[in-house]
């Protein structure tokens, strides 16, 4: 079994972040940012789980959701997840994320 706690810690601390952010900051893009991680996440987990399957697409709830799309995303993927190198990948994205966001 993979440890996938590094993947649980980057996207919590990401959606912390953004919960903690104020809307300027979420208008000017972190919201925005969020989304695309999700969506990404969403659907690599979603590959992985049904690999023959056209992934579905997480639709946009708002800026105010976007924290909780990422850890729900994120935590949907860790349990899809079966090497320390996908983990490694996902933490990159996250943290990548993070940096584009501003926060």
């Amino acid at each position: 079994m993979v440890d996938t706690t590094p993947l649980i810690r980057a996207v919590g601390h990401f959606a912390d972040r953004l919960r903690a952010a104020p809307q300027s900051r979420l208008q000017r893009g972190a919201a925005a940012e969020a989304l695309e991680l999700a969506r990404e996440l969403s659907r690599r987990a979603q590959l992985l789980e049904s690999p023959g399957a056209q992934p579905r697409e997480m639709p946009d709830a708002g800026m105010f959701a976007a924290a909780d799309q990422v850890t729900v995303a994120g935590r949907d993927l860790a349990v899809e997840l079966r090497g320390d190198d996908e983990v490694a990948e996902a933490v990159r994205l996250v943290e990548e994320a993070q940096k584009r966001a501003g926060i």
